[in-house]
């Protein structure tokens, strides 16, 4: 058999390749963990990366992400563009993010979300963030918090679109109907 002859027997068709990545995509896609929490969420605050102090009473009367984060770490990387849609999406029916970086300080998380284009709120960790939400001991890792200021849901792994929807838009203010006020 001649050399052509056998690279066209072993080449994979366009399919194949398309299925393989998929299979791939799927195989090593880290599963997230969602466990109910229905618990209050004792006070926390932090700084913003752009100075502004940020209290858990100021979000009352929101549904929270508390979205807890690395810029090292590629997960965290591929849930962003997922949270930012979803909060560009719901945040006028009271959704609202905070992103809460493990490990980089406020200059780096700026540089960071400005340099990707989120404008959700960022900030870096703190004790009473660790006081309020545990020990997180993996990134990315998620808490939603509901407009009574109770942790609903946590999340330990990766965040999607259709995930937030299911979590999070029960617990949103319902979407205004016409002719209804």
């Amino acid at each position: 058999m001649d050399r052509q002859a056998f690279l066209k027997k072993w080449t994979p068709s366009p399919l194949t390749l398309i299925l393989l990545g998929l299979v791939a995509y799927l195989w090593f896609r880290p599963p997230a963990d969602v466990s109910e929490e229905n618990r209050p969420a004792p006070p926390w605050q932090v700084t913003l990366s752009d100075g502004r102090a940020l209290t858990s009473d100021s979000l009352r009367g929101k549904v929270v992400l508390v979205n807890f984060w690395a810029t090292w770490c590629p997960y965290c990387r591929k849930e962003k563009p997922a949270i930012d849609d979803f909060w560009k999406d719901y945040r006028d029916r009271g959704f609202e993010v905070v992103s809460i970086s493990v490990d980089d300080p406020p200059d780096k998380i700026a540089a960071w979300m400005q340099d990707k284009d989120y404008a959700f709120m960022a900030a870096p960790t703190n004790a009473s963030v660790a006081h309020a939400f545990g020990s997180v001991k993996s990134v990315p890792t998620s808490f939603i918090v509901d407009t009574e200021g109770r942790i609903r849901h946590k999340i330990a792994g990766q965040v999607h679109y259709p995930r937030l929807e299911k979590l999070v838009a029960p617990l949103l203010n319902p979407t205004p109907q016409p002719g209804n006020r």
